[in-house]
């Protein structure tokens, strides 16, 4: 008998699986809240690994070129998460808008809102191409880059800032998708961008027969050419074959009232990622202050942070859409009740990413690059950091909750104490007053992000984000 049972446990959990990657039409906002957990978390979990992967596979061969090229790479990411902080915010207007009108059961509008919020993506992706390409050699500078370097990687730096188009529309259709409850459709869009840009990495990096070696530069034409692939998916999706929303181009024409609701909300979901991300880029220059091996060493390490921060994330973004779908539905208790459930998941996982990097940081990093320098300092990012983890996955569900719900000023006040108040001031400090050290980077990490969960927490107990009319 227990045998049998525990077979058709399994039998039921594999079907779970096969049914959340294949995606399929569903109605969240009655029926098991575990089952919606994981009927929206697998999917998204597995885009976020794939966005990992990305992140991974660029900082593995790059870091065959040296140190300069890994250490361009660190810069440019990190000004250019000023783009993925614009990204991400209109994502989760897309995800907010779109889940409450699904959860209201109105999907002509919802599927109004997402192509309105496509059409005004579109005009500041042009304009921070323009910027980004025209001042690349600046703002490696700004970051602490050396004027050889500089020569060297500025190509690298101008094809990512000049190909932003591609990461807006990939972040913002998939929230569209993650709206609609069918989060699927953006892990298809992520395997597809990921499977050609592990193609095309170290083929135009190193080269192959008549295709020459570019060097870095090929690094971004990868990732680029990777990322448009995705984009192209996408678009057959919204366009040719269409599920729960239909789309269609007259839905791009500008309507006054959607689009400034849209910037309102979209512009503070942006504001609210970019304070999170700004501090990441003081954090960076910050490194910049110390020698070339620590830069790289802090960048691997954080690459493969993210390599497992992302599916956490990923699991998490359940939470944004269950909490939008419910309140559409008059359901704000069923809301709660989802955030807790997923964020005992996120709690789980992320014990088991810290554990690992305590047993296995060491041979993981030591693959990523043979540089000794930059290996210690790795190793150091991973065992350190990886501490805030469960801090780190409690504040995801909690500011993915807020978001859903289209509380977008919520995370923005959490992020500006937990990384502005404490975080930059506290790795100032210790970094280069007191340790005088990378390692006191790292210790701020993990108090800011403690204080970070603590208020969010606190904030989601009292309730606000129920009340918020989107």
């Amino acid at each position: 008998m227990t045998e049998r049972t525990a077979s058709a446990k399994l039998k039921h959990y594999f079907l779970l699986f096969r049914q959340a990657v294949a995606g399929s039409e569903q109605d969240y906002t009655v029926g098991s809240i575990r089952r919606a957990v994981i009927l929206l978390a697998i999917p998204m979990i597995l885009e976020m690994v794939m966005e990992s992967v990305f992140a991974v596979v660029d900082i593995y061969f790059v870091g065959k070129l040296g140190n300069g090229a890994v250490s361009t790479v660190a810069f440019t990411e990190s000004i250019l998460s000023i783009v993925y902080s614009i990204a991400m915010g209109f994502s989760m207007a897309a995800t907010a808008l779109v889940a409450r009108r699904v959860g209201e059961k109105n999907f002509k509008e919802a599927a109004h809102s997402g192509m309105q919020i496509l059409l005004f993506s579109f005009f500041v992706s042009m304009v921070m191409s323009v910027v980004g390409v025209s001042f690349a050699g600046q703002i490696l500078h700004f970051m602490g880059a050396s004027d050889r370097t500089i020569a060297e990687n500025i190509r690298y730096t101008q094809i990512m800032y000049g190909g932003n188009l591609v990461i807006m529309l990939l972040f913002i259709i998939n929230g569209i998708f993650r709206g609609a409850g069918d989060a699927s459709i953006a892990m298809r869009a992520l395997w597809i961008s990921n499977i050609c840009n592990i193609i095309l990495c170290p083929l135009l990096i190193n080269g192959l027969g008549p295709i020459p070696a570019l060097g870095i530069k090929g690094a971004a034409i990868a990732t680029t050419v990777g990322r448009g692939m995705g984009v192209l998916y996408q678009l057959y999706r919204l366009f040719i074959r269409q599920g729960l929303l239909n789309f269609y181009l007259a839905q791009l024409k500008p309507q006054k009232d959607l689009l400034l609701h849209i910037i309102s909300l979209g512009s503070t979901g942006a504001v609210q990622f970019l304070v999170s991300s700004g501090s990441w880029i003081f954090l960076a220059r910050l490194m910049a202050a110390f020698h070339e091996g620590a830069v790289a060493g802090y960048q691997i390490g954080i690459r493969l942070l993210i390599f497992f921060l992302l599916p956490a994330w990923g699991m998490s973004n359940a939470a944004a859409t269950l909490t939008g779908q419910n309140l559409g539905a008059g359901h704000p208790e069923r809301a709660e009740k989802s955030v807790w459930i997923t964020a005992g998941y996120v709690t789980i996982f992320m014990l088991a990413v810290s554990l690992f990097f305590f047993l296995f940081g060491e041979p993981v990093v030591n693959f990523m690059n043979s540089d000794p320098v930059a290996r210690r300092y790795a190793i150091q990012t991973l065992r350190i950091v990886s501490l805030s983890y469960v801090f780190f996955g409690v504040e995801m569900v909690m500011m993915n909750a807020f978001n859903g719900a289209g509380d977008t000023r919520t995370p923005t006040l959490v992020y500006f104490v937990g990384y502005w108040l404490f975080q930059i001031p506290l790795a100032w400090f210790l970094s280069h007053r007191y340790i005088r050290a990378p390692l006191g980077i790292f210790i701020a990490i993990v108090i800011s992000q403690f204080v970070s969960a603590a208020l969010s927490y606190y904030l989601f107990k009292r309730g606000g984000w129920k009340r918020v009319k989107v």
